[in-house]
This record gives structure tokens, C-alpha cells and sequence, in this order.
């Protein structure tokens, strides 16, 4: 028997999220910053990819007081793009609707998918600081702007937009997208503002970004590149990834086709000869395809769906992967200090768990700091082209890594942990149906197929970067030996001169004999060699040129952080004054007295 007075109620999606924000990037005033930031620079960066538009992004961070929150400033976050712009219409659904996604379900390459970031943010600006999204957004064909603020009706699910005008724009389109919220800025470090603007600068050649940050001066880092990468079309689903449950209603979602149109159009990979195949071998007629999907009994699909899971298909196809590059995952290298050596394995797309991956791996070594280093190697991930920040340790990329056996490359390293040394290992997995461990996509799920591809790339990096070893300690070793012969050669054959009375003619020609026989009467390979290290040297500086601003930022950065570490000790000194106003008055009265002795 039920209790009268209980009642179940039911909670709408964005009310879900709005209690469960943690679960997609605002579980700390530190990642809801860097979290906003993400959400609205992915919404641009697809919106102009989409429409073939070469992105030019701003970003403006500014403090604006004290936040609402314990510890915590008032933060506006501004992103202005050159994108198509939105209708009237899409804009409540971008920013205040949750699942509210184009992208979602459609296997495609790209940042957001779920449609739920933008969303979450808001709702983050809702709570802390009772304000909404702020949106300017203008199409091609419009002569103004719309502006308004955008809040989500959590009860319904739905974006409502208030304070709705037409305002002139100087741009011809685009979107600007101003969060006012609670947070604290974290500037350096991995899951650093820099280290996500430089991440994304890095691994996208075709983006010019403009970008003013509290305390740093303004900065542009023009595109690289005219070409705007084409994003693959949608790749429809394998029947072999879905579960029964989602097979039937991915049947009632085409309505009235045929069975056969159904089979082959609604999944990857399957032929007319498979599909025949399939209903043969379920037990029915060959005019079972011929009906209507909506005409099938539960127990039909139900035979059909078993039958197509006992059968083997063509894997789905890898022409939805888009690949990163090997330029620009070289440069994503080099952001992190000077190399002198790298190698980038770029693997050919291949299907982990059914679905279409490509994993691409950079190992490099810093001159910066010594060889024998016992720090652990820095990691660099990406997903799709965005970095990843935060929750590492569970993540894919850090498991494939640790269980790599780098001691055998020459790397030191305990016994299941990452290797160390003055190295860095930058690590690229683009798929349309990546896995995450989460809503905020901070971590990518672990399994066994993934893992042991990101292996095979690691492990052939490993290799590479072994014979270079390799090569260098041969190339000491030699080096210490003919110094060692050097420095004792002048006494040989001054001493066998003298013993043979030979003359200067001959002591020549013995000293010619044994710089022959050492190898260093090779004038030509020499000059090959300087040739070479000047034309390394070159190419070095041009990839390292475009780096040298994020260096005077973070000088910049460090000279301020310290100007506020000295701040908290002046604060403390005039503290005790403004607590004891009476200590003042009583040291004042023993200098009136002697006055008065004087």
C-alpha cells in the first residue's frame, strides 16, 4: 500500500542539468570559466566550418568585481565570430534549449554534438549572477542585428528571449555570444585559459584569433592558412552497434519505407545482396522486404535484429574521419618550449569497436631541460581538434601511454606510469562517435580496440625516436674515441719522428695519414654538415617565430603574479591599524609629556 501523501514528479532535461551542472564543466569556479570559454569557441568554430568560412574569432575576458560565490570574481566572458549567423527563431533553441543539436546522432566529425555546453552555460550565468546569455547575432541578408538576452525556462525545457531590439552592427555577420557569471580565472597550467587558446591556435592553421585577457596586453595570431577544412558527411549508424531497443525505434523513426530501402539507407555498409541475405536467412519470404517498416511485428524486427548480430558485415567505412595534419600537430608540439627533435605518426583510419577512428601520435624532445630528468613526460590531448584538460587519468590516451614499455625506446620509466624526461606526447584521436566518459567530454573512454591503436602509434613513435638515440650515443661514443686518439697523436708521431730521424716531409705525411685514418680530412662532408645545421636551424626558427608572443605573455603573466603576491602582506600590515584606532592616542601621550619636562 502507497502513502497518499507521497508523489512522484518528474523533472524536465535542463532542470536535470541545472542541479547536475558538475556533470558537464562547471564543477569548480575554475573550470566553469574555462568551460563557458569552450562551449561558446566550439559553437563558432563548427558554425563557420560548416558554411566554409575562414573563422576569425575574438575572445575578451574581463573581471567585473566580486562574484556572488564564496571566493570567487564576477567574470564576463565575450566570443565574437564571422560565422552565417542565426535566425530569430534558432537563437532561444542555441543558447536555452538543452539536446538542441543539428549535430546530434549524425556521426560527424565535429566539436559540439549534444547540444548541451551553450545551454549549461547559460543556466550557469542564470545562477550566479541572475543574467542569461547576452546574443548580437546577423545574417547575410539582414540589414541589423538582433539583439537580446536569452534565458532557459527550466520547467519547460525551452529558451526565452527578453529584451529583444534591432541594432546596427558593424559586421556583415556573425554571432556575439557575452556571458556575465562566478568563476576564477586560471591562466597558466594544463587546464589554463593560454593552454586552451594555444591549443586550439595550434591545431587550427585556418583560425585567426584576437584575444584580451585580464592583466595581458591584446594579441592576434593571423591564420597560417587559406584552406578550411572540409568536414565529412554524416556516416549513418552500424547494425552492429546498436542494442535491440534502439534498432526498433530507429525503425519507427523512417516511417513508411520498405524494408529493404530501410536496411540500406538507415545503416553503413549494408547491400542489397547483404540485406537479401539477412531476410533469407531469418526464415522469411523474399517479399518480407518488399513491406512497409511500420507493417513489421516486434517479433519480426526482433528476428531480424538477432539475424543481422550472428552474421558478418563490411565494417562501417573511414571516409568520415578528418584528419588534424602533420604540420599542425607539430606546431601543437612546439608550443610547450624549444625541440630538438620530433616524430609524427599519422595511422590510417581503421574501425575500433565499430566505428571509424584515426589516431595520430607526436613525441618530441625539449632542449630546455636536462637529460636525465626524472619529471614525468608532459601529454598532450585532443578530441576532434579540442584539447582536453581535465579527469586525465582515466582517460584513453594516459592508459595507452603507460602501457607502452618506453624503457625499451630508451625512456626511463616505473613500472605502469607514464615515462620521464625532457619529453612531450601529443596524442590525436578524431572520430565522428568518440566515446566520452562524461557530458563535458573531459576524458575519453578506454577500450580495448582504442587502446591498443593508440599503442601501435605511440610504439611506432617510440621506435623512431630510439634509432635517433641510438644514432646520437653511436655518434658520442665515436666522437669521445677520436678525441681520445687526437690528443695522444701529436706525441706518436713526434715520438716515432725522433726515433727514425725522419724529416719534415715525412712527419707530414704521417700527420695527413692519421687524420685520414680518423676521418677528418673530409673537408666536403663538413661543409654538407654546416649546410644542413643552418638549414635545420632556419626551418626551426620559422615554425618557432610564431611562439615567441606566448613566451612574453607568460613572462608578462608571472611579473604580475608576483605583484600580487607582494599585495597580501601590505593588506595584512595595515590591517592591525584599522582594527586598533586607540594605539595611535597612546603613544602620542608619553611624547606630550616630555614636552612638557623639556
Amino acid at each position: 500500500m502507497t502513502n497518499s501523501s507521497s508523489q512522484i514528479t518528474k523533472s524536465s532535461t535542463a532542470e536535470y542539468f541545472a542541479k547536475n551542472l558538475q556533470q558537464v564543466g562547471f564543477s569548480s569556479p575554475a573550470k566553469a570559466v574555462l568551460t563557458t570559454l569552450k562551449e561558446a569557441m566550439d559553437n563558432a568554430l563548427d558554425a563557420c566550418e560548416e558554411f566554409g568560412i575562414l573563422p576569425e574569432i575574438t575572445v575578451i575576458i574581463e573581471k567585473k568585481g566580486k562574484g556572488h560565490l564564496r571566493h570567487t570574481d564576477r567574470i564576463m566572458i565575450r566570443v565574437v565570430d564571422n560565422g552565417p549567423g542565426l535566425t530569430l527563431q534558432q537563437v532561444p533553441m542555441v543558447f536555452g534549449e538543452y539536446l538542441a543539436s543539428s549535430k546530434f546522432g549524425r556521426g560527424r566529425c565535429s566539436r559540439g554534438q549534444q547540444g548541451i555546453g551553450i545551454s549549461a552555460a547559460t543556466t550557469w550565468a542564470v545562477q550566479t549572477s541572475a543574467t542569461g546569455a547576452r546574443v548580437i547575432t546577423k545574417q547575410k541578408n539582414m540589414k541589423k542585428a538582433l539583439s537580446c538576452m536569452v534565458i532557459t525556462d527550466l520547467k519547460k525545457n525551452q529558451g526565452i528571449i527578453k529584451e529583444k531590439e534591432m541594432t546596427n552592427w558593424d559586421r556583415e555577420h556573425g554571432t556575439s555570444v557575452e556571458f556575465l557569471i562566478d568563476g576564477r580565472l586560471q591562466m597558466n597550467g594544463e587546464g589554463g585559459i593560454l593552454a586552451y587558446l594555444r591549443g586550439n591556435i595550434l591545431l587550427n592553421p585556418h583560425l585567426t584569433l584576437k584575444y584580451q585577457l585580464p592583466d595581458l596586453a591584446p594579441t592576434t595570431i593571423s591564420r597560417v592558412s587559406d584552406i578550411v577544412p572540409v568536414i565529412p558527411p554524416s556516416l549513418p549508424p552500424h547494425p552492429h552497434t546498436m542494442k535491440l531497443g534502439e534498432f526498433m525505434s530507429h525503425a519507427r523513426l523512417f516511417g513508411r519505407i520498405k524494408l529493404s530501402d530501410w536496411l540500406e539507407r538507415g545503416f553503413s555498409r549494408l547491400s542489397r545482396p547483404e540485406i537479401t541475405a539477412i531476410v533469407k536467412t531469418s526464415g522469411y519470404k523474399a517479399s518480407l522486404a518488399e513491406q512497409t517498416v511500420t507493417s513489421l511485428t516486434a517479433e519480426q524486427l526482433k528476428k531480424l535484429f538477432a539475424t543481422i548480430q550472428e552474421m558478418d558485415l563490411r565494417p562501417p567505412a573511414t571516409k568520415s574521419v578528418i584528419t588534424i595534419g602533420e604540420e599542425a600537430l607539430s606546431l601543437s608540439i612546439q608550443r610547450l618550449g624549444q625541440i630538438d627533435y620530433f616524430s609524427v605518426v599519422s595511422r590510417r583510419p581503421i574501425i575500433c569497436d565499430l566505428k571509424p577512428v584515426q589516431v595520430e601520435v607526436a613525441v618530441a624532445r625539449l632542449q630546455t631541460k636536462g637529460g636525465d630528468s626524472d619529471e614525468a613526460v608532459q601529454v598532450l590531448r585532443f578530441a576532434n581538434r579540442v584539447p582536453l584538460q581535465f579527469d586525465r587519468a582515466s582517460c584513453a590516451i594516459i592508459k595507452a601511454i603507460s602501457s607502452v614499455n618506453w624503457r625499451a625506446y630508451n625512456l626511463k620509466q616505473s613500472k605502469g606510469g607514464l615515462p620521464s624526461g625532457p619529453y612531450i606526447i601529443a596524442v590525436s584521436i578524431v572520430s565522428p562517435f568518440i566515446k566520452f566518459k562524461n557530458a563535458s567530454k573531459e576524458t575519453i573512454d578506454a577500450s580495448d580496440e582504442l587502446v591498443e591503436e593508440i599503442r601501435a602509434a605511440l610504439m611506432k613513435a617510440g621506435l623512431k625516436l630510439s634509432r635517433h638515440l641510438k644514432k646520437e650515443h653511436k655518434e658520442r661514443e665515436l666522437e669521445s674515441k677520436l678525441q681520445h686518439i687526437e690528443k695522444f697523436s701529436p706525441i706518436l708521431v713526434d715520438t716515432l719522428c725522433r726515433l727514425t730521424n725522419a724529416n719534415k716531409e715525412r712527419r707530414l705525411r704521417a700527420e695527413n695519414g692519421l687524420l685520414k685514418i680518423l676521418g677528418r680530412d673530409n673537408q666536403e662532408t663538413v661543409k654538407e654538415l654546416q649546410a644542413a645545421e643552418v638549414k635545420l636551424a632556419a626551418h626551426l626558427s620559422k615554425q618557432k617565430d610564431s611562439l615567441v608572443m606566448f613566451n612574453d605573455e607568460d613572462k608578462q603573466l608571472m611579473h604580475h603574479e608576483e605583484e600580487l603576491s607582494e599585495k597580501p602582506l601590505d593588506l595584512e600590515e595595515a590591517e592591525p591599524k584599522k582594527k586598533t584606532k586607540k594605539a595611535p592616542a597612546a603613544k602620542k601621550a608619553p611624547a606630550a609629556k616630555k614636552k612638557k619636562k623639556k
